[in-house]
Formats: structure tokens, sequence, C-alpha cells
């Protein structure tokens, strides 16, 4: 049976789970899902075994919201021997597909960390092998360098099991499972400087740096306090407006770069239009912070919007939903082209990362 295998944040099985069962629903493609309650990973057990390819081709991973990283099974599950384990993985992936690398992954779990020293130890004998069958190309040290190559997943289940798969170098996560792994900046005054910090790797190209993330520009941070996201905006060299009635480190004022004026985020509308970045991570009901962030660029108060939603205990993927289509209707009843993706990123929690911008000119500026 082919099943498209998708990694998630660990508790949210449910809501990946449900998503890709819509989205599939969308193409007339259906299957039945099998959770991994806690493990961070959902399978999706499609009827018709080719519609696993074909809809790796027609979704865009970055349209999934809660998945990290996807893949479609190729065999499986295949029961490893004590001894030859190499031998036996290569047997079941025989050499008719070739692929530019190899991922090995585990669950996002302490099982899995148990794991990932037992993955590391044998990748090295596997790529060896697959390469020898010629299985895996030879120049795999950038896997990106092939838009149109496949990827080859080995996803460990325990040391004796073993679900092999394949994903598209240009539709899938460069990283394993899905997951980058920043380091904490010590001049950071808070761990979540490293959502902000995901979320500018993660959706904007980093050959659009120099245009839409460079030094100098004018940014907003509303609920700043005590600066996690103002940090990463002044070390990318921005002049920061920080909006909160809380205190902001006294080691961003002293760079000069940041501006702090105590007072509710849902109050402060900038006096110049002259702001490129909005950045928002209220602890707010996310009804309201959509709003908010629609009016912004609709108002032409910002050019681009990178905020958090927080995340009811239930009916999370619907509420998410539903935030995200106020904000598409709010778009669409003035008739503005709009970029909108939303992710459950790795270093989010009970939120989700949202990145909006307008692509044409919205009446509301100007008087237009």
């Amino acid at each position: 049976m082919t099943s498209i295998v998708l990694f998630c944040r660990p508790g949210f099985e449910k809501e990946c789970g449900a998503e890709i069962q819509e989205k599939a629903a969308w193409n007339e493609m259906y299957g039945y899902l099998e959770l991994k309650k806690n493990q961070g990973i959902v399978f999706f057990h499609l009827h018709q075994s080719e519609h696993g390819e074909v809809l790796m081709n027609k979704l865009p991973l970055k349209r999934l919201i809660f998945a990290r990283q996807w893949f479609v099974s190729v065999t499986d599950k295949i029961e490893l021997p004590d001894y030859n384990r190499v031998e036996a993985i290569t047997e079941a992936l025989g050499n008719e597909w070739q692929y530019t690398d190899l991922r090995m992954e585990m669950a996002d779990d302490n099982d899995g960390k148990a794991l990932s020293k037992f993955c590391r130890k044998l990748s090295v004998p596997l790529r060896q092998a697959l390469r020898k069958n010629q299985v895996l190309t030879q120049q795999n040290k950038n896997a990106a360098a092939d838009p149109d190559g496949a990827i080859l997943h080995a996803l460990f289940l325990s040391g004796q099991e073993v679900i092999l798969g394949f994903s598209l170098v240009r539709n899938s996560s460069p990283h394993v499972m899905g997951i980058p792994r920043l380091k904490f900046p010590s001049a950071a005054p808070s761990r979540s400087t490293l959502k902000l910090d995901e979320a500018f790797l993660y959706f904007i190209p980093r050959d659009e740096w120099d245009e839409r993330l460079t030094s100098g520009m004018n940014a907003v941070d509303l609920g700043s306090a005590p600066g996690g996201w103002t940090y990463q905006l002044v070390r990318r060299g921005m002049m920061v407006t920080a909006i909160d009635n809380g205190p902001m480190a006294e080691s961003l004022m002293e760079t000069g770069q940041v501006k702090h004026k105590m007072m509710d985020g849902f109050k402060y509308t900038p006096t110049k239009q002259n702001v490129y970045w909005l950045v928002c991570d209220m602890i707010e009901k996310p009804q309201r912070v959509a709003k908010l962030m629609s009016e912004w660029l609709l108002n032409g108060y910002c050019k681009e919007a990178m905020f958090n939603l927080k995340l009811p205990m239930k009916g999370r993927y619907q509420q998410v939903n539903e935030d995200l289509q106020s904000i598409k209707d709010a778009f669409s009843e003035l008739n503005v082209k709009y970029e909108l993706f939303a992710k459950h990123l790795y270093y989010d929690r009970e939120e989700v990362t949202v990145h909006a911008r307008l692509l044409s000119p919205s009446p509301l500026v100007n008087g237009s």
C-alpha cells in the first residue's frame, strides 16, 4: 500500500492528518489516516497507489500548515535483521530509481532521540552501499542543485523496522524531518527570537533578502517586550519601533536602532507610510490579530507582515482556517492581489506563523 508520510509537531497529528485528508479530497484522492500519537508522524494510506506521486506533484508542501516534511512510501514496513541491515534495505529498495540524497529520519520524541545515534552510525555504510548500486548519486552534497531530483527517506520506527520512501527536491523541506537546527543567540532577550529567525528563513527566499530583509528598513514590532523579535530586526540592521507596555531589554535600547513606545499594540498606528516590516507575537485572540494585520496591510501602514496566531486547545485546524479566511476575505473585498502563507514552524508551540503581503496597491492607500 502506498502512503504519504508526514512529520509534524508531536501532539498535532490530528490537525496534520485532517489537513492532508482534506487537501487530497479536493484533488479527488482518498485514503485513511493512521496517527502516531505524540510522535509527530502521520500516515495517510491511499486507496490508489499512483495517487501518492500525483498528489506530491500537485500539492505544494508550503500550502500545508501543520506538516513539516513529507514523503511517499515505496515500501511497506521492512523488518530488519540484527545483522546485515544495510543489505536488507538495499535489497528491498532495488535499483530502479536514483536519488540525490538520503534522509535518515525517526519520530520526534524521546525514543526517536535514542534512535538518532543508531541512524547516524548506519547512514555511512548505507550511503556507501547505495552509491555502489548507483541508487544514490555521487555528488549529493547539495541536493537542491537538482530541483527535478528525488530524495530518499528512511523512516526508522525502531532499530528493527524501517519504511522507505521519496520526496521531490522542489517540494520538500531541505531539513531532516523538516527541522532546522538554529542556534540561540546569547545576546537575544528571549527564546521567542528563534521563531522569527525561522520564519524569515522559511518564508523569504534567500536570493530576495537584499531586497526584502535589508539594513536601513523601518519595522514595527507589536507586543515587543522584552524584545525577542525586535532582536532579529535589529541584527539585520533595521530601525525598529517597539510597541509594548512592558520593558524592553536594555541591550536593544543601547543599539540606537530601537524606539520604544509604551502603549497597546492595537492602538498604535504609524504617522508615516515608511514601514516595511510589521511583526507581531502578541498573546491575543487570533481573530483580533488577523483583523489587525489585514488592516495594517490594506491601509498601507506596512509592506509585509509576519505574525503569530495563537491556537485554542480544541478545534485548532478549524480556527486557523477561519482566521486565514477572514484575511483573504478582507483582501478580496478590495480586489487586491496578495500572498498569504501559514506554517506551524519548528520553534512555534501553540501557534502558527503567518506571512502576508500585498502584490497590488490597496484602494485605501492615498485615497486611490
